[in-house]
């Protein structure tokens, strides 16, 4: 049942409190089951699915609250009553009801198109959306598996283009082994792909604007193959390169690590053991999102209510919850995303 559009009663009856959604699963040409074998999602028989969106508001895939007295209605219903209260007055502010991150798992049961995103500028003129800046967090990978992320040395367009016609534009690109942990920031522009035998967490803008690179000739079930955007990648590629792209960093078991702070999200990693940790947020304008990439943990709030959490679930804090612990007994370990602009002054 939807609330009630009487934002006055409601807000005087019940409060908002951390919220889940029910995935969004989404069949790819590359999907498997990890995302039942390690994440315990629900694929019925389904043996294909590449992505479960955990919480989104891209038209046509609006998240859907899971747990409480707003289940069943959606995240954008949340922001059309709520506004600031659930995101943040300044964020509320600069996106209005448009939530500002979308959050997924991948399973690359096989590997993934090359790939690269426009950034905001030629997104909002193209296709009238955000553009699309990324990281990855990965949480399962098979030996020898890889990722693909920047060129390996600086590029001309003309040595891409000679490349993308004899079919070897991945030798031009860096491929990273990756093993659990393991951090990526993919800024907008930044050519990529994910390899096969990998299951990562993937935090963005919300856009679903891809310019699809080379996908190895692959054909789907009746033989055709994807489409490339090879012109309108061409304007969108950084073709710089050299630098070490894999994110360093170093986490301590009882705290919280900032692994990736960027113009769009600021994530963190909380290391826990056999413990509480306390959370406060009040020199922050903005909700957070918590989400279980190992164990499971329990999520305290108001008065001692709870909400637990567990390896592949996500969970939004809202902006107007301002403190809260999160409990464990046994390993935790939880990303922590929030916007780098609602630091109050």
């Amino acid at each position: 049942m939807s609330i009630d559009r009487n934002k006055n009663n409601i807000k005087m009856e019940r409060k908002l409190y951390p919220l889940k959604f029910n995935p969004i699963l989404k069949p790819k040409i590359w999907g498997g089951t990890k995302l039942n074998k390690v994440l315990n999602k629900n694929l019925g028989k389904a043996d294909d699915i590449g992505e479960s969106w955990e919480l989104s508001g891209v038209d046509g895939d609006v998240s859907v609250v899971s747990n409480g007295f707003l289940q069943g209605n959606t995240l954008n219903e949340l922001l059309e009553i709520y506004m600031s209260e659930l995101v943040g007055d300044k964020v509320f502010e600069k996106f209005g009801a448009e939530f500002p991150l979308l959050i997924k798992f991948i399973d690359a049961n096989d590997d993934l198109s090359i790939q690269v995103h426009p950034n905001d500028e030629l997104a909002h003129k193209r296709h009238d959306s955000f553009g699309k800046t990324e990281m990855w967090y990965v949480l399962q990978a098979d030996k020898g598996s890889f990722l693909i992320s920047g060129f390996k040395k600086d590029t001309s367009k003309d040595e891409y283009l000679k490349a993308l016609k004899e079919k070897k534009v991945d030798q031009l690109l860096q491929k990273h082994e990756v093993t659990p942990g393991d951090v990526f920031f993919i800024p907008a522009g930044r050519v990529h792909a994910i390899g096969k035998g990998i299951l990562l967490a993937e935090i963005q803008q919300t856009s679903d604007v891809t310019y699809r690179i080379y996908d190895y000739d692959r054909r789907d079930a009746q033989g055709n193959t994807r489409e490339l955007h090879t012109d309108l990648a061409l304007d969108a590629i950084d073709f710089s390169g050299g630098d070490q792209y894999k994110t360093e960093y170093e986490a301590h078991v009882n705290e919280v690590t900032q692994i990736v702070e960027s113009p769009y999200f600021v994530t963190s990693l909380i290391d826990l053991t056999d413990g509480v940790l306390h959370k406060d947020f009040y020199h922050l304008d903005s909700f957070i999102i918590l989400i279980c990439v190992e164990g499971q943990g329990e999520i305290n709030y108001y008065n001692d209510q709870k909400v637990t959490i567990s390896m592949g679930e996500t969970v939004l804090i809202p902006a107007d919850l301002k403190a809260f612990s999160i409990h464990t007994g046994g390993k935790c370990k939880l990303l922590e995303v929030h916007l780098p602009d609602g630091e109050k002054k």
